[in-house]
């Protein structure tokens, strides 16, 4: 019981959810079940975060799973100087940037999801201009060196700041800026015929 009447049930009041830091403080103690939480809580976006990382499902699953045995392997030496969820970030982007710097040179984003086309009627040339289109952009992708992906994909896909980006791969804000626009003029250049 707490002093003000409200029952816990594990780490969790009855009909309030219970934020990250509260859960962190509670896992970093051993809790298994506060841990579950986080787990469920932040696992979709850690998982769409390493799909677009690494272009395979099966290899965004394995990460992620990496990422938060890590994760509760060293939660009791969080420090809180930043968000769980940056602290997972940097975590699932570093088992990502391992992944792909093991299987350089291709990297295969074809399983990746894509999102349905507005226009459900489009004609089918329009249908093949589309696929053609991704195709080239997948290859484009796999191109690019695994940090200048990382970077480019933490910017114009998760939408992070600048800032975030470095904190989360670890690197100076002038280091992500010029991966961001190396990627982004390799992209431009190489989608040159599809504009």
């Amino acid at each position: 019981m707490l002093g003000d009447g409200n029952q816990m049930t594990g780490c969790v009041p009855q009909g309030a959810p219970p934020d990250d830091a509260l859960l962190v403080v509670r896992a970093g103690e051993g809790d298994e079940e506060a841990f579950e939480v986080l787990v469920r809580r932040h696992s979709p976006v850690m998982l769409q975060l390493a799909a677009r990382l690494l272009g395979d499902r099966t290899d965004a699953e394995d990460a992620v799973q990496d990422a938060f045995v890590s994760a509760w392997r060293k939660i009791p030496e969080f420090r809180r100087d930043a968000s769980f969820h940056t602290w997972l970030y940097r975590i699932v982007t570093n088992r990502c940037l391992n992944r792909l710097r093991s299987r350089r040179p291709s990297a295969d984003l074809d399983s990746v999801p894509e999102q349905a086309a507005p226009d459900h009627q489009a004609s089918p040339a329009r249908a093949v201009e589309s696929r053609a289109a991704a195709h080239a952009l997948t290859k484009a992708m796999a191109d690019l060196s695994p940090e200048q992906r990382v970077c480019w994909v933490l910017r114009e896909m998760q939408g992070l700041s600048y800032e975030d980006i470095a904190a989360t791969v670890g690197i100076s804000l002038q280091a992500v800026r010029g991966r961001v626009f190396r990627a982004r003029r390799h992209l431009t250049e190489a989608m040159s015929a599809w504009r």
